[in-house]
């Protein structure tokens, strides 16, 4: 019987082994992979294997047929962890009683069933957003509600839900959400401000955007004895309003972050919380967690409190209103303001000389009209009133990381989200490195603190020079992405032995997450959290889905905008280069678009050159390389690829610009 049973616990354990998890993907022709962390090869799954999984899906496999010497495995999807996408648009087939909706998908997915009584008054063939609402064993398709129905006035709003849609961010919050939302009292009650320091005497203000409604952060300042300052960096306390695993914070978790489309923000919490309850409007009390610093006169930290506390901003500042006052010298709270750019500027400097690498940031912004229609374009470049709050926020992130990452719980470190940032790898490195030496920068590459000081050397002589933009794109590139994680190996680009996000729990959740293991350590009571490491993979991925639908909005708001352009001329930049053509980017609107090689022909044939990152011309010698000035035609604009097609415009100077002459130039 013993023998029996051994048989039975090894064929299960056989069996369990084959059991992987990991993302479900999709192909055109209907073929489904999974893709597995840790395995070279990914899974085959055929169509009739899917078993209600989705493209984008967080799914299991088991594994049924296995090439040993390919090392190429086939599937059967056994569960659906978590559906990536929960909302679809697409078109309603009306019957008598029920109806159905068609996806409107590249990806196959088959038709939803959406009971008469769920339509919301959408007639047959209407374009409508549908949320899937469950999909039973029994059922052959899954089950929908219409939550909006697309009218044709509204090309544009439908373009940005779809882009959300696609990276799985829900378009609405659920009745339970807002109704739990609704019950949160709108006073601070007593016995808590009791527990918490008192800084509403304090005089604090918060510094944002001009439209912006979610104040997350203040700064406050006060002058001490013995010629001591006292700084406090305040932080809304997200985490006291949302009760962990309520359907409040589920929901936020889902998310992981707001979304900031050029005419609207998705935000990850309902309005209530992020631009009433938690927002550090001014002349109101607010609960915040906080990071007071004293420093002397040199602005060294001579200590540093964390704790909760309430607070009460006296005013509400813009960038304009403090860089104003940086300029002028003069304003409401000069000497606080101008003391504080004081610090910053040292405090920034001092980050430099210790390794963090200066990476301007340009940001390309959107005049909308009435209807949320491009009008105009506005470049708006890092100022030193951005840098003042930068600096504060950078230096109250380090120091909680700093704080936590002290803390050991059975010989273990404490899980907690790092946001760390990796060294370059030489694979990407090495080619930037080549590249930036044809403009003549050199980068001395024997520790990592070298190449930091040489990407600060280059990105100080390129200031201002057409390359520059280019060259700090590519740079970007060449880094590793940072991300959330409970593994600490430090941030390389800000040169941070700890760092976290703390300063923005309205919009990130790491930042709550952060919140959540500060409050067990700061009660000697630290919470070990076994799931910390999944949540970090979590928020990175929605992080990443984030900036997709914020580059794909801006390429199309981009295309929106140039197609009044069509036909006309502009000086561009060449922003990359490959073997079918070479991109552009126009100088005055920050617009890209794609040069063909076919619609080069009429000059010449033009091969592309790995070694010169050019494409170059087979008789004339004519090359296009990045950072290169060119003259360009729009010549088509289709939002529905969110795509800009130019054409090369041969202009006095640039005619006989060879490889040759080029490098004789330099």
């Amino acid at each position: 019987m013993a023998k029996k049973n051994k048989k039975k616990r090894n064929k299960e354990y056989k069996r369990e082994s084959l059991l992987y998890k990991g993302r479900f993907e999709v192909t055109r022709s209907g073929m489904g992979f999974v893709i597995i962390e840790g395995m070279e090869r990914d899974v085959i799954v055929r169509p009739n294997d899917f078993n209600k999984a989705f493209h984008g899906d967080m799914v299991r496999v088991e594994v049924t047929k296995g090439d040993s010497k390919s090392g190429r495995m086939q599937g059967v999807i056994t569960q659906v962890i978590e559906r990536k996408q929960k909302q679809f648009i697409g078109k309603v087939e009306v019957n008598k009683d029920f109806a159905f909706f068609i996806p409107e998908t590249s990806k196959p997915i088959p038709d939803f069933f959406i009971p008469a009584s769920s339509l919301h008054g959408a007639k047959d063939g209407q374009m409508v957003i549908v949320q899937i609402v469950a999909w039973e064993k029994s059922d052959k398709r899954p089950r929908g509600e219409v939550i909006e129905i697309i009218t044709q006035e509204k090309e544009a709003d439908l373009a940005m839900k779809e882009i959300l849609i696609q990276q799985g961010f829900p378009l609405l919050f659920t009745d339970e959400v807002i109704e739990e939302t609704s019950r949160i009292p709108d006073s601070i009650p007593k016995d808590e401000i009791k527990k918490r320091k008192d800084m509403r005497e304090t005089l604090t203000f918060t510094i944002d955007p001009v439209d912006a409604r979610d104040f997350d952060d203040a700064i406050s300042y006060k002058k001490l004895k013995d010629g001591l300052f006292e700084i406090g960096v305040h932080i809304a306390d997200v985490s006291y309003y949302i009760e962990e695993d309520s359907a409040l914070d589920l929901s936020a978790y889902e998310r992981a972050t707001s979304v900031y489309l050029p005419d609207r923000v998705v935000p990850m919490l309902p309005e209530r919380i992020s631009n009433e309850l938690c927002s550090l409007r001014p002349q109101e009390d607010k609960l915040t967690y906080s990071c007071v610093y004293q420093i002397n006169a040199k602005g060294e930290i001579k200590d540093c409190w964390i704790g909760r506390t309430i607070t009460h901003s006296n005013h509400r500042f813009t960038y304009e209103d403090v860089q104003e006052i940086i300029e002028k010298g003069i304003g409401l709270y000069d000497k606080e303001v101008l003391h504080l750019h004081e610090l910053a500027q040292k405090y920034r400097s001092r980050r430099m000389k210790e390794g963090a690498i200066n990476f301007s940031s340009q940001e390309v912004r959107f005049k909308l009209d009435e209807k949320g229609t491009p009008i105009g374009i506005v470049v708006k470049e890092s100022k030193e009133s951005h840098q003042l709050i930068e600096e504060f926020m950078l230096m109250a992130n380090r120091s909680v990381a700093e704080r936590v990452g002290k803390i050991k719980v059975s010989g273990k470190p404490l899980p907690f989200p790092y946001r760390i940032h990796d060294q370059p790898n030489d694979e990407k490195l090495i080619p930037f490195v080549e590249f930036a030496k044809k403009y003549g920068h050199h980068f001395i590459t024997k520790s990592p603190e070298s190449i930091a000081q040489s990407f600060n050397s280059m990105l100080e002589r390129v200031r201002g020079l057409p390359e520059q933009r280019v060259l700090e794109q590519m740079g970007i590139r060449t880094m590793a992405k940072a991300v959330y994680t409970s593994k600490n190996i430090g941030h390389y680009g800000l040169g941070f032995e700890h760092y976290c996000h703390f300063t923005s729990p309205i919009r990130r959740y790491p930042d709550i997450l952060v919140h959540r293991v500060l409050t067990g350590v700061l009660a000697d009571d630290p919470i070990v959290d076994k799931k910390m490491e999944q949540k970090c993979v979590h928020s990175s991925e929605r992080e990443r889905a984030a900036m997709e639908s914020e580059r794909a909005a801006n390429k199309y708001k981009q295309v929106e905008y140039m197609k009044q352009f069509l036909g006309e001329e502009f000086d561009a930049v060449v922003s990359g280069v490959a073997s079918f053509g070479f991109w552009a980017e126009t100088i005055d609107h920050k617009c890209e678009g794609l040069i063909s090689a076919t619609s080069l022909l009429d000059y010449d044939d033009f091969i592309y050159s790995e070694s010169e990152y050019a494409l170059i011309g087979k008789r004339s010698g004519w090359a296009f390389r990045i950072g290169d000035a060119v003259k360009i035609k729009v010549v088509a604009a289709n939002l529905t690829k969110r795509q800009l097609d130019y054409e090369w415009m041969l202009d006095v100077e640039f005619k006989g610009a060879s490889i040759s002459t080029r490098k004789n130039r330099r």
